[in-house]
């Protein structure tokens, strides 16, 4: 027999219980993120393995689904405004093509800055924080920074000098790329990754500078044939996260992500080397030969386009104390 006493307990029981399921649904955070590299791409598969080490971490409370390929409809140049209007909670940020709204993003892209990953690491020692800072002002936070590898000339042309590579149409990622190369004689054109395979096939550009895992995620083999080993510029992906979305995440939380991210990084960064040289195998077996860029050639490339180096600096005054202070520390000041 049901009491009005039993049915009343009962009652707030199940209330209870509701209310419980509800603040558990309330709980969980399920964020998109955007990034227009393919699955294969190491830098979606770093995404996915932190997504799943935040996932397994958190247990299951922040859900992070990574939308790979531009599923979003967001272009790389897109993502930092994306991300800071909320338009998504998360992107894969390509530094090198934010420099429309923060031209500090391009440093990396001075050519010849940088010759190693030792030397990029030195560079983020003093570049970073300004990193940061711009993320902080866009409304947004950097969870990671992982660098492409080295950069690529690949071309359908065979050429021994830079005379060689004069008027040859070249796909760049960004307005730095365009002004190195076009001061070496090549005709650069800027396009988002997403429109740059339909441009190789079109015959709209016959080369592309970019690194040895790009040319494997367009299948460079079936468009051009030559692969120059040019180490002109670095960039590097930020995985950044809205501001309005992190703090909704409770602080126990938001600790355990930042470290996650932070723990997982450096990892990620050997990825980028090992991806560099499994591509190079991958696009040599697919019929791309890499040609050796004589001390003539690269002689007279940097020399072309060293007057970068203080035009970027005139022209973004913030940039003019990290990249001295790094040049100081590379005995190159």
């Amino acid at each position: 027999m049901i009491t009005r006493r039993n049915f009343t307990t009962g009652a707030a029981t199940l209330l209870a219980a509701g209310h419980i399921s509800t603040r558990a649904r309330a709980a969980t955070t399920s964020w998109d993120m955007s990034t227009v590299w393919p699955d294969g791409n190491f830098h979606t598969q770093n995404a996915m393995a932190f997504a799943e080490e935040v996932k397994k971490q958190t247990g299951g409370a922040v859900a992070i689904t990574v939308k790979a390929g531009g599923q979003l409809g967001f272009k790389g140049p897109e993502h930092l405004r994306a991300v800071r209007d909320g338009l998504v909670p998360l992107a894969d940020v390509l530094n090198i093509q934010q420099v429309g709204d923060e031209p500090f993003m391009g440093v990396e892209s001075i050519p010849f800055l940088c010759g190693s990953v030792e030397e990029l690491k030195v560079l983020h020692k003093y570049v970073r924080p300004e990193y940061e800072k711009i993320a902080a002002r866009n409304n947004q936070k950097i969870l990671y920074i992982v660098p492409w590898p080295t950069q690529y000339l690949h071309l359908k042309a065979k050429v021994a000098d830079v005379e060689g590579l004069k008027n040859i149409k070249i796909r760049v990622p960004d307005k730095n790329a365009v002004d190195m190369l076009n001061a070496i004689g090549m005709a650069a054109v800027m396009i988002p990754w997403g429109e740059t395979i339909p441009a190789l096939a079109s015959g709209a550009v016959a080369g592309v500078s970019t690194s040895s895992v790009s040319g494997v995620d367009g299948k460079f083999w079936e468009f051009l044939k030559y692969v120059y080993p040019t180490n002109h510029v670095w960039s590097s992906q930020m995985l950044t996260v809205n501001l309005d979305s992190w703090k909704a995440l409770p602080a126990d939380q938001q600790k355990l992500v930042a470290d996650i991210a932070a723990k997982m990084e450096p990892g990620f960064w050997a990825n980028s080397l090992k991806a560099d040289v499994d591509s190079l195998n991958r696009l040599k077996e697919g019929g791309m030969e890499v040609v050796p860029v004589s001390d003539a050639m690269m002689t007279d490339i940097r020399a072309k386009t060293a007057p970068q180096l203080d035009a970027f600096l005139k022209r973004v005054p913030a940039a003019d104390k990290p990249v001295r202070s790094y040049l100081a520390e590379m005995k190159r000041g």
